[in-house]
């Protein structure tokens, strides 16, 4: 299993995207030694600030 880091995230969202954009996210996610899911919610951070209950 995953780790546990404190709060546990239920909620899943599934995106298409390209070849390309899971090259890019793999590559990056390699090279951060981060996950996508890490790589995404920073995305999502950077146009929709976290609330103070997340």
């Amino acid at each position: 299993m995953g780790k546990y880091k404190g709060k546990p995230k239920y909620n899943i969202i599934s995106i298409r995207i390209t070849d390309d954009e899971l090259e890019a996210l793999a590559s990056e996610s390699h090279n951060t030694n981060r996950s996508i899911s890490d790589l995404m919610r920073e995305a999502l951070h950077k146009i929709v600030p976290p609330t103070a209950s997340c």
